[in-house]
């Protein structure tokens, strides 16, 4: 029996990311901006699998500030799953940054003013500092011959994901496994009865990825994750010799994306410093720490540095191929859309 963990969707959801978000900022005592200690603040609201990048980036970022400026720096952390953190922003929580799972997550900010239109080319590779795709993480000695997304619908396979409603990383976990179904099934009413197979051997689906790997890792349940790569990196460094990593034939170059909440920056005068914070991204030393971290970094030397960490020879398709997130949302991920089409059927 499948068991549909609904904890990222609505409005009890969205509460509770603006009441994390803001009970972050009291209690570190932000008011964002330059605070009477002399020490810059900004927020950077994140998704749930960033947790220990930014963990190790944050005091890169802040030395580098000091060391080039004079003028110290504290960066606060908010995570969540990605759709929810977007909404916590819409609804108030004061990010001066967010670095989100999916463009459209970022959209949706911009699409209430607080964000400027254009954002995706203030920075670099359309403000996508670091790449990733989706990958399945299985029990040491995998148990039940996983090899790649045909034998995830299999009727003794349990499948762990989260949902798309709340979860960017489930969004991209979604169009991985379409991608194979489109690369091997040439007719629509095929690859949805391939979707429709898989989601039927979901038998937990939780509000953002960082709860589905602890409902698969700390919880033993499932007998598959699909994962972010650096997720399920993390958690085979976290958890030696009890995990493998196995690399479908195809997946997609998942591209997480980040931005300036202008408005936010604007009234917390702290445009300046969170434009570097982001810019740094690119910078080699953070390029390198995005390589270590599990991330695919985006400058090519660097991440070639990884190839025995990273399957570069992974059939990757893009979002493009889905006519951008606004159509894939459309598409797919709406009310009413494939996912709910497949899933509530």
């Amino acid at each position: 029996m499948r068991k549909y963990v609904k904890t990222g969707t609505g409005k009890k959801k969205n509460r509770i990311s603006l009441i994390a978000c803001m009970f972050v900022l009291v209690f570190l005592m932000t008011g964002c901006g330059k605070n009477s200690d002399g020490v810059i603040r900004i927020t950077n609201v994140s998704y749930d699998p960033t947790r220990e990048f930014y963990e190790a980036y944050n005091p890169l970022f802040e030395k580098y500030y000091e060391d080039t400026y004079g003028k110290k720096v504290e960066v606060i952390q908010s995570h969540g799953g990605s759709g929810a953190q977007a909404r916590s922003v819409v609804e108030g929580c004061n990010a001066d940054v967010v670095t989100l799972a999916l463009e459209h997550d970022i959209t949706l900010i911009e699409q209430t003013g607080l964000i400027d239109k254009g954002w995706q080319k203030e920075f670099d590779k359309d403000s996508a500092p670091y790449t990733s795709t989706i990958v399945f993480l299985v029990r040491k000695g995998n148990p039940k011959k996983i090899r790649d997304w045909d034998d995830l619908i299999q009727k003794n396979v349990e499948v762990i994901t989260p949902d798309p409603k709340s979860s960017g990383g489930a969004c991209w976990n979604f169009l991985a496994a379409l991608s194979y179904a489109k690369t091997n099934y040439d007719s629509l009413k095929e690859q949805k009865s391939f979707m429709k197979k898989l989601y039927e051997n979901v038998t937990i689906m939780d509000s953002g990825a960082r709860g589905s790997t602890t409902t698969f890792v700390e919880n033993g349940q499932g007998d598959v994750l699909i994962a972010w790569e650096n997720e399920a990196l993390t958690t085979m460094d976290s958890y030696p010799g009890k995990y493998e990593i196995v690399n479908p034939s195809v997946s997609i170059l998942a591209q997480p994306s980040v931005a300036i909440v202008d408005d936010n920056a604007k009234s917390n005068g702290t445009q300046e410093v969170s434009k570097e914070y982001l810019q740094y991204l690119y910078s080699d030393e953070a390029q390198q720490l995005i390589g270590e971290s599990g991330y695919r970094p985006t400058n090519q030397d660097i991440l070639n540095r990884f190839s025995d960490k990273f399957d570069l020879n992974i059939r990757l398709w893009s979002i493009e191929d889905y006519g951008g997130w606004n159509e894939a949302y459309k598409t797919y991920f709406d009310d009413g859309a494939m996912f709910d089409e497949i899933y509530s059927n």
